[in-house]
Order: C-alpha cells, then sequence, then structure tokens
C-alpha cells in the first residue's frame, strides 16, 4: 500500500491507499468545501469517498455506497456530509432540483461523483479531484483548487500528508 505525493498528483497502488488517502481528506474536512471528483467507472472514486467519510469520523466505511440511484447520501461525523453521483444526471438543472444550494453551506461538506457531468451547476470555490486508471491497481490522483476555501483546504492536506 502506497501513495506518493508528486506536488498534486499523487498515485495511489491500491483500493486501501485510495481509502487512506480519502483519510487524510475527510481529517481535513471544512466547512463549505465542496469537491468534485472525475474519472472513469471503476477508477476509484467511491473508495475515495470511503475514505472521506471515515476521515470526518463515520464509524463503517461499508455505510458508504455510490448514490447512482438515490442520487444523495448524507453521513454523519464531525460535518454532515453530502455523497453526490451526477453520473444519471443530463443537466446542471437536475443538479440544482436536488437541493445542491443548500447543501452547500458553510456548516457542511460536499463531495460529487461525476461532477465534469454537471460543471455549469458547480461552485466557483470547489476542489476538483481527477482519478485516472494507470494499471490494474495504480491510479493518479491530480488536485485543483478553484478559490480560497479549497485552495486553504488543499494546503492543509498538504502539510498534513509530508
Amino acid at each position: 500500500m502506497t501513495v506518493t505525493n508528486p506536488g498534486d498528483r499523487w498515485q495511489s497502488t491500491s483500493a486501501e491507499a485510495t481509502r487512506a488517502l480519502g483519510q487524510a481528506l475527510g481529517q481535513a474536512l471544512v466547512g463549505g468545501l465542496t469537491i468534485g471528483l472525475v474519472g472513469p467507472l471503476g477508477a476509484g472514486k467511491t473508495q475515495l469517498v470511503k475514505g472521506i467519510a471515515l476521515g470526518n469520523g463515520l464509524d463503517d466505511a461499508d455505510q458508504v455506497t455510490s448514490p447512482t440511484f438515490t442520487l444523495v447520501n448524507e453521513y454523519p461525523g464531525t460535518l454532515p456530509l453530502y455523497h453526490l453521483d451526477a453520473y444519471r444526471l443530463s443537466q446542471p438543472r437536475e443538479l440544482i432540483a436536488l437541493g445542491f444550494d443548500e447543501m452547500t453551506r458553510a456548516d457542511a461538506a460536499v463531495v460529487i461523483e461525476w461532477a465534469d457531468r454537471v460543471r455549469a451547476a458547480m461552485p466557483e470555490d470547489i476542489l476538483w479531484i481527477e482519478l485516472t486508471i494507470i494499471d490494474e491497481t495504480t491510479r493518479e490522483v491530480s488536485f485543483c483548487a478553484s478559490g480560497p476555501v479549497s485552495s486553504g483546504y488543499l494546503d492543509t492536506v498538504r502539510a498534513a500528508r509530508r
């Protein structure tokens, strides 16, 4: 299980390492943060969310499932954590109809799988995380912060992982 960090591109060599990376992200969660996950099927998006939820205080990673059909799951923890899946959404307005604006509040965090499908509905300040399949077990995880909340959060995560 290895996670290496060359700048804002980290590499995970197993599902466990992806969850461990997510756990580090979850331990640093801040209110008002929106995380947009991008990557193909099987890239590890849900594994990353499992780790985020555990790091945020959820007891059991098995409680985290991709909300492909329910569209939204909420997990308790230090902060309320909303987990959305935009795979089945065809337009950004469908995300808004789910109450997305109410979820992106100062005392909660939001993680959206397939966020690139509803990019027009995303807030200006978002942490984009792209998972790329390198081979059967290896994933490259790239980060791009676009505002003060996401940038500050990413700085905190970088410092904690050193």
